[in-house]
């Protein structure tokens, strides 16, 4: 294999991680209920929000997991 093949190969495979990471933000694991352990559903959520993951964290102790309860 060539180097440039070989780079080309790199180059293609660090792009793998990140259409991950879009997917992930493509909604959340459920529309009614926030699960505070995932990763995506707290991303998710704050954005929709327009709050920092920490603070979602405190408005869910306090209101709990049902987004109705957060609106």
């Amino acid at each position: 294999m060539s180097q440039d093949n070989h780079e080309h190969e790199q180059k293609s495979k660090s792009h793998q991680p990140h259409a991950v990471h879009e997917e992930h933000h493509a909604g959340p694991h459920d529309l009614k209920e926030i699960n505070p352990k995932l990763a995506s559903d707290i991303a998710y959520w704050s954005h929709e929000f327009g709050v920092s993951g920490d603070k979602l964290h405190d408005l869910i102790r306090v209101h709990g997991t049902h987004v109705d309860k957060l609106l």
